[in-house]
């Protein structure tokens, strides 16, 4: 394997791994966004209120494109493992 062959795989990985978490770490930020502007609104400084809200919106967010992820993740790995 060459230095040239070794960096595309990197870029590859690296590609699909922003890709992956990319919509899940997104709707974090905006969930988290949101229930920071309500807190703020409300003068509610309780840190624990922003935990529940943003693991359950991840975890249905990683339900509703469970079928996307596992299609990009068994591409790349056909392309990893093809000959």
């Amino acid at each position: 394997m060459t230095f040239d062959q070794a960096m595309s795989i990197l870029r590859e990985s690296m590609m699909v791994a922003l890709m992956i978490s990319g919509p899940i770490l997104a709707v974090g930020l905006v969930v988290g966004l949101l229930i920071s502007l309500f807190q703020a609104v409300t003068q509610i400084q309780e840190q624990t209120l922003t935990f529940v809200p943003k693991i359950v919106a991840m975890a249905v967010t990683v339900i509703l494109i469970a079928p996307w992820l596992g299609t990009k993740i068994l591409e790349f790995s056909a392309r990893m493992f093809a000959p």
